[in-house]
């Protein structure tokens, strides 16, 4: 695809009103990519204040992200870098326990045409359950701590399965001590040669 194609695919994303009746907000579909990035981010669906601003990962789990992965703002964003395609590209609004669900509607439409488009990406990360199920389907585990302890199995296929960077997950990774000793110094060596 030429890149005049790709930003009005990019365009038509943005535009997206598919599922406008179900989100409390409103669409504002959040996403940042090039035909030249490096590095795959699948999430699950923006939150309020990434809606509010528009950016991704803009709040304290992009903080949080962005240490995990050992990169400033400024690569961060830098779309010939990183791609960031989540699984649902508007806030879905909040339930009991946080955040919806991405909404049903949002990758069957768009990743199959976005997707195939990210030729030069080196690593895809699948941030929380609903971007695991999504890209990893029948192969993940039964739990989201079973599909992270499993990451070198998946990291084989080209894609490294990470749990929200949310601050909710805290005690997630205060019982998972393997996964800062062993996993985080993996990811930010395979973050750097994607990068390179």
């Amino acid at each position: 695809m030429k890149p005049a194609a790709f930003d009005q695919l990019l365009a038509e994303v943005r535009a997206c009103r598919i599922c406008a009746a179900q989100l409390p907000l409103g669409p504002r579909p959040v996403l940042q990519a090039s035909l030249q990035s490096r590095l795959l981010i699948v999430s699950q669906a923006p939150g309020r204040k990434v809606h509010e601003t528009g950016i991704p990962f803009n709040d304290v789990s992009g903080d949080r992200l962005r240490d995990w992965l050992g990169v400033d703002r400024a690569t961060f964003y830098d779309a010939r870098k990183i791609a960031i395609v989540p699984m649902g590209f508007c806030f879905p609004g909040t339930g009991k326990g946080g955040d919806l669900p991405p909404r049903p509607e949002c990758a069957p439409t768009w990743h199959p045409r976005l997707l195939p488009q990210l030729k030069q990406v080196q690593l895809t990360l699948a941030i929380g359950q609903y971007a695991q199920a999504g890209l990893l389907g029948e192969r993940r585990g039964r739990t989201l701590t079973d599909t992270v302890l499993a990451w070198r199995e998946h990291l084989a296929r080209g894609v490294l399965p990470l749990p929200h960077p949310s601050p909710r997950n805290r005690l997630w990774l205060t019982r998972n001590p393997w996964f800062e000793a062993e996993l985080l110094p993996e990811l930010r060596r395979l973050v750097a040669e994607a990068l390179r």
